[in-house]
Formats: structure tokens, sequence, C-alpha cells
């Protein structure tokens, strides 16, 4: 069985805008050597999957800094500590991104990114029957363009790698099984 290793020091050797470096030193249950791990404390991450009343999924194109490429995604972003839930968070990130509000926000799943060096978690949501109520509030950094397309269109987006967002794929995975969860009548209090 795997063990927790001992957490011997954490040091903060960086604190910036959307995340905080630390220096862990820990201890190896199985050998007793210790090393050393660079970890990202960030905040919780937000992916709305909005779908129109007529069956479309919106989505956005945005230029993303760490591939220096146009990338092909779904709205999302940082939960805001001063929102009250993660659902707030994804309300507002679609409204922001794209200028859309959705009759209802219903939280479909959530993973870790990448607990290798990341602390948090991704949540998705489900907008249901989202509509453009006005336009796009972008933060002083994006560059956004909306386009709607038809939700029989994401494999292949997928698959044909135009979408190569790893957190976007998980969240198709999630709509993917909530939708499967939905169709054959299973009810339960788990949203998931």
């Amino acid at each position: 069985m795997v063990e927790k290793w001992q957490k011997l020091s954490s040091e903060l050797v960086g604190d910036h805008k959307i995340f905080r470096i630390r220096k862990d030193r820990s201890r190896s249950p199985r050998t007793g050597d210790d090393h050393t791990f660079f970890i990202l404390e960030t905040g919780d991450w937000i992916n709305v999957i909005p779908v129109t009343p007529e069956g479309k999924i919106v989505f956005i194109h945005q230029f993303r800094h760490g591939t220096e490429d146009v990338t092909l995604e779904i709205p999302g972003g940082m939960a805001d500590a001063e929102d009250d839930s993660f659902a707030v968070s994804a309300a507002r990130e679609l409204r922001e991104e794209t200028g859309y509000v959705a009759e209802k926000i219903v939280p479909i799943g959530s993973v870790a990114p990448n607990p290798a060096f990341l602390t948090n978690r991704c949540h998705t949501f489900l907008a249901l029957n989202a509509v453009q109520v006005g336009p796009t509030q972008f933060d002083g950094a994006e560059d956004i363009i909306v386009e709607e397309i038809d939700g029989s269109q994401v494999p292949m987006l997928i698959g044909s790698g135009r979408i190569t967002h790893a957190l976007v794929i998980a969240a198709f995975y999630h709509y993917d099984h909530y939708r499967r969860r939905h169709q054959i009548g299973i009810d339960s209090d788990d949203p998931y």
C-alpha cells in the first residue's frame, strides 16, 4: 500500500497574482530518503459547458500564452473568493466571457488538474438553456471570440485535435456521463 509522505518543511518561494510557489521537503515512507518538491498553490478553477435551447454548445476561441496558440475551449476561469459558490463563479465566468446567461447551472464533475504539483481542483458546470443577453465583459488580458457549435461535433473536435485543452476534454467526459445518466433515468442525490 502506498503511504503518505511526511512533510518536513515548507517554504513560500514566490507569490504571484494567480499562484504561489511553495518548496516542500518531504520524506519517503518507503526509503526514508528526503526529497524537495515545488508546489503551485492556486485557487479552484471553473469550466462551463453552455448549452443553448437549440442544443448548441457555446465555445470560445482565445490565445493561450503557455502554448502560444489560439485554442477552442469552453468558458471558464478562477473561482473568486467573493462568489458565494462555485455555481456563482460559473455563472459569472459564462456572462463575462460570452455575454450568455443560463436558466440553470448544474454541477457535473470535478477533477484535480495535476495533483503532482497543483493544489487546486477544476469544477465543471452545465449551463442549461444558455442565451445571449448582452456583450461580453472581458478583463484586460482576455481577447475572446464566441462561437456556437452543434454538440454532435464535440467528439470530432476532440479526436481531430481541434480541442486540446485537457480540462475541456475532461469537462466533456463529465458532460457525456451526465447525459447518459439522465437518458436512462438514473435518479440520485449525487449530481454527477
